[in-house]
C-alpha cells in the first residue's frame, strides 16, 4: 500500500490523509486507479492502445474481486470496493470517452461524482445529498453554493478536493497548503 501512496500526487496524498483510518484504503485505491487510468489514456497514445489498456481494467472490474489476479497491488487495494465495482468501471468508461470518444470530459466528471457516492456508501455515510452536491461542485457540474457543505469526517478528502478546485492555483504555495489543511481539518 505504501508504494501506491508514494505514487500519488501531493494533493491526493494530503486529501487521503484526512480520511479516517478505516476508509483511507478506499481513498488511496480510488486515487491510484485514477492515476493508472489517466496514464493508460494519456495524450499521445494511439486510440487502439488506450482502448486495449482500458479494456483490461473494464474486464477486471466486471469480475468479482475474489477472481482478480493476485500480485497486482492496485487490484489488491481495490478489493474493498467489490460491492461498488460498477462505480469504478464507470471511471474506465469516462476515460475512454474523454480520450477516444466525442463526449469530452462530461462522462468522466459524472463518473467521479458516482465514485464519491460509492465512497460515501462504503463509508456508511447517510447524507448523500451533501456528498453529491460537494462532488458536483468539485467537478464543476453544479454552481458553487454558499456556504460550502460540511461533509462528514469520512468524506473530508472530498472537502479538500472541492475546496482546492474552487481556488485553483490562486495564492502562494504556503497559502494553498494552509487552505488544504483547513479544509481537511474542518471539512469546509
Amino acid at each position: 500500500m505504501q508504494d501506491l501512496i508514494d505514487s500519488l500526487p501531493p494533493l491526493e496524498r494530503l486529501a487521503a490523509s484526512y480520511a479516517p483510518a478505516a476508509t483511507r484504503p478506499l481513498w488511496i485505491g480510488y486515487f491510484a486507479l485514477e492515476q493508472r487510468l489517466a496514464d493508460a489514456a494519456r495524450d499521445g497514445r494511439d486510440a487502439i492502445m488506450i482502448q486495449l489498456r482500458l479494456a483490461w481494467w473494464r474486464d477486471r472490474l466486471a469480475e468479482d474481486a475474489t477472481r482478480w489476479p493476485k500480485g497486482e497491488p492496485l487490484l489488491a487495494a481495490l478489493g474493498p470496493w467489490n460491492a461498488e465495482r460498477a462505480a469504478l468501471s464507470a471511471l474506465v468508461d469516462g476515460y475512454e470517452a474523454l480520450h477516444v470518444g466525442e463526449e469530452g470530459a462530461a462522462p468522466l466528471d459524472e463518473a467521479r461524482v458516482g465514485v464519491m457516492a460509492a465512497l460515501a456508501r462504503l463509508s456508511h455515510v447517510s447524507d448523500m445529498p451533501t456528498v453529491e452536491r460537494a462532488a458536483r461542485e468539485w467537478r464543476a457540474l453544479a454552481p458553487l453554493a454558499a456556504p460550502a457543505p460540511r461533509l462528514p469526517r469520512a468524506m473530508r478528502p472530498l472537502a479538500v478536493l472541492r475546496g482546492m478546485a474552487l481556488h485553483g492555483e490562486n495564492g502562494t504555495p504556503l497559502g494553498r497548503f494552509l487552505r488544504a489543511l483547513r479544509l481537511g481539518l474542518i471539512g469546509r
